[in-house]
């Protein structure tokens, strides 16, 4: 199989999230601003399954088993489930759903919106037409971003806010944080191992913080400056929009407005490798399963207004297991 190879019948707008099935290493979704989440197997090379919002779609994951979630400028939480085609309108937020990550430890869907709120989400009670809402948690800023891991939830919101929150206890906050980073927060993703999370900004920056409270703990975050291009001599600043950790490894990967891809080792502080740039912004990462396969969606963020850009594409990179893993102790000070 080559390297990389480009996924074949891509979204006609720009796209908002590229994202793995949990446990089927050849099944991909794309959501987009063409208003459609669409189904992908990636072996075949084929468009499996397709399904529409009323605008604009800015985010999208999957929960148990076949079932897909997604929000966006029309403001509803929509369940679809690629095995039945059974559809439905969980509820609604005030303003877009801008961000959403299911808990398998709870079995719920988590939303975050720019009206200000999060949302909890269960398709299995309620009524059929509505399904359930299970509270909404009134934020002091727009969410931009949030991810989970077992019964922790990361919020990154406008003003810098990072929020922590316990799922089992939503009406209380765990730990209230400013962003290590000093210009928005455009991403964030949790560690595979639980200990922690990394966020992005539009400034070129990455932090990995951790949960851990204590100074121990705290002494360990870092940010560094990433995605930088120097052109004629001068230095151009690009956001940060994607973080994906290795499912295996546990290393990450961030892609930027430059086009770039890079792979992290976060334990070592080390950059691992630089993949050549893509046509336009990176907009989205997800990794397989296996761990075998990056997600990259090259699709231009209009970072700088409308212009002249590049089709937006999916590329599938074939990563090897040296690739992904960690610099051994023996190589740290290579």
């Amino acid at each position: 199989m080559a390297a990389e190879y480009e996924l074949f019948e891509p979204p006609n707008d720009a796209i908002s999230t590229v994202a793995f099935h949990p446990s089927k290493p050849e099944v991909l979704m794309v959501s987009s601003w063409d208003k459609s989440v669409a189904l992908y197997d990636i072996v075949k090379n084929q468009q499996t399954a397709k399904y529409y919002h009323n605008a604009a779609v800015l985010d999208c994951c999957f929960g148990e088993g076949m079932q897909a979630y997604s929000g966006g400028l029309d403001r509803a939480v929509r369940m679809h489930d690629f095995s039945t085609g059974r559809d439905i309108v969980l509820g609604t937020h005030d303003d877009a759903v801008r961000t959403m990550a299911f808990s398998t430890a709870n079995n719920f869907l988590v939303t975050g919106s720019w009206d200000k709120t999060i949302g909890t989400w269960d398709h299995r009670a309620g009524g059929v037409e509505h399904g359930q809402n299970l509270g909404k948690y009134h934020q002091p800023e727009k969410i931009f971003s949030l991810d989970v891991c077992d019964q922790k939830l990361v919020v990154a919101m406008a003003g810098r806010h990072v929020f922590i929150y316990d799922l089992r206890n939503m009406k209380e906050t765990l730990q209230r944080r400013e962003s290590s980073l000093k210009y928005q927060t455009r991403f964030v993703k949790c560690m595979r191992n639980g200990q922690g999370y990394a966020s992005s900004s539009i400034e070129g920056r990455v932090a990995v913080e951790f949960f851990d409270p204590s100074p121990q703990s705290q002494a360990k975050k870092y940010a560094f400056k990433c995605h930088r291009q120097t052109e004629d001599g001068v230095e151009m600043i690009y956001p940060v929009n994607a973080l994906a950790f290795h499912p295996i490894h546990g290393t990450f990967a961030s892609g930027g407005s430059d086009g770039g891809v890079t792979m992290w080792d976060g334990y070592n502080k080390k950059r691992l490798r630089q993949y050549p740039r893509y046509p336009t912004s990176v907009a989205s990462l997800s990794w397989s399963c296996d761990g075998k396969t990056l997600a990259v969606a090259s699709s231009y963020t209009f970072d700088q207004g409308e212009k002249d850009h590049a089709p937006d594409q999916i590329f599938l990179r074939s990563i090897s297991d040296q690739e992904a893993r960690p610099k051994t102790v023996a190589g740290m000070n290579k």
